[in-house]
């Protein structure tokens, strides 16, 4: 059955539309030969979105010809702000962009554990007041949140879960009161960082790939051809909980210190540098992004003087004994990793694994090579390691993404274009 003149205009819109989301301005001539339709049906279209206030004319082409050069019509940034916030057991990061995903304003603020539930709310509320503001807007149209924690499939919500600062579930109802006319979504955080790893990070030519969350704590997102997977409770990828070798006890519901997370969470690391003597920053607490980091800048140190000497000499150079703690703490740290990994692979072969996070951004390649080699010899499933492109950054990059979707999904929409600036 042919689809109705109105649902074919609206096809034709929201087509056109991403189009100049994912392409940037364009011409009508461009249009049509992206869209493949015809040019009366292409100025109609340009004509309406002009009209609704979600295109606008942003320059010339640059091509000279006979008559006026043609126009090039480009989404109007400014219809709509997006806020997007990024909570950290330790603090909490904002950004605000326009609707083509420009960041206008970001910060951040430390939220101590000693600070009580309300203060640590209203710091995090007044942030998000303050960086809308940076960005010249007075209010978003959708906010997206990154937090840790299961997510509940049905209502949307933050669950009280064991371990977590209180303050994180209150911020989230906080925001709804305080900006009622936004659009307030919340999701987990690894889940956010697997979306931008796909949309604009290590995973753009994947459909299905598994991101291993390092940071502060451990995590996994399942993206299985092209769709995330939540699971039945929205608990898909809480790899901490894994049962694995190496750990003194078995995880429980309410403690995931047994499971993975005892191996590869950011104390776990610290301690396991500390048994190698890797050296850390004078005057600064280990990290664990911190000690990752300075065992990989030693390793490479290392290989680049044993290239350098057999360029001059030729001869096989062994590398400096300096080297060796950092090298074995990095093959040690690979094979806690492994363990994990291989687990996932065993279940659901995704063909890539991503280490994500702020401590697998520190390993890099060195990192991630060490893991693939380990996973090569424990699997006869093929499975690819790589390196983030985005690190921390993922989840705040996630959060935007989400909210400009979603905000497009509204705007984009007819019926849903009244001319409001957001």
């Amino acid at each position: 059955m042919p689809a109705s003149p109105s649902t074919a205009r609206a096809i034709n819109d929201r087509l056109a539309l991403r189009l100049l989301q994912q392409e940037g301005p364009l011409t009508a001539g461009q249009l049509k030969q992206l869209t493949g339709l015809s040019r009366p049906t292409v100025a109609d279209l340009v004509e309406r979105l002009t009209a609704a206030g979600l295109i606008t004319v942003v320059g010339e082409a640059g091509e000279q010809r006979r008559g006026p050069n043609a126009k090039v019509h480009g989404i109007v940034a400014d219809r709509a702000h997006l806020a997007a916030l990024d909570i950290r057991t330790e603090g909490v990061s904002v950004a605000v962009a326009d609707l083509v995903g420009r960041v206008l304003a970001e910060a951040s603020v430390p939220i101590t554990g000693d600070m009580g539930t309300g203060p640590a709310v209203e710091q995090a509320v007044a942030l998000v007041e303050r960086v809308v503001k940076e960005a010249g807007a007075d209010r978003p149209h959708t906010v997206g949140i990154g937090a840790p924690g299961l997510i509940d499939p049905a209502s949307g919500e933050l669950r009280d879960s064991s371990g977590l600062p209180e303050w994180h579930r209150r911020l989230v109802a906080a925001l709804q009161e305080r900006l009622p006319e936004a659009r307030v979504s919340v999701e987990n955080e690894t889940n956010l960082a697997a979306l931008a790893e796909q949309r604009d990070g290590a995973a753009r030519d994947r459909d299905t790939f598994v991101l291993l969350w390092l940071g502060h704590g451990t995590g996994a997102a399942v993206v299985l051809d092209g769709a995330l997977r939540r699971g039945a409770s929205g608990g898909t990828g809480e790899i901490g909980f894994l049962p694995v070798p190496g750990t003194s006890t078995l995880p429980s519901a309410t403690d995931c210190e047994g499971g993975f997370h005892g191996l590869a969470a950011s104390t776990a690391v610290v301690n396991l540098a500390a048994e190698y003597g890797v050296p850390v920053e004078p005057g600064r607490e280990p990290s664990a992004v911190g000690v990752v980091r300075a065992a990989v800048g030693v390793v490479r140190a290392a290989v680049g003087q044993v290239e350098g000497a057999r360029s001059v000499g030729g001869d096989e150079v062994s590398p400096p004994a300096s080297a060796g703690p950092a090298a074995r703490f990095l093959d040690a740290l690979a094979d806690r990793l492994a363990v994990g990994v291989a687990s996932v692979v065993a279940i659901l072969d995704p063909g890539c694994v991503v280490l994500g996070g702020e401590v697998g951004q520190a390993g890099g390649e060195e990192l991630a090579g060490r893991v693939q080699d380990r996973i090569a010899r424990m699997t006869p499933l093929p499975t690819e390691v790589r390196t983030t492109t985005l690190g921390g950054g993922a989840v705040l990059r996630g959060a935007l993404l989400t909210a400009r979707d979603r905000a497009q999904e509204e705007l984009f929409t007819p019926g849903n274009r009244p001319i409001r600036r957001w």
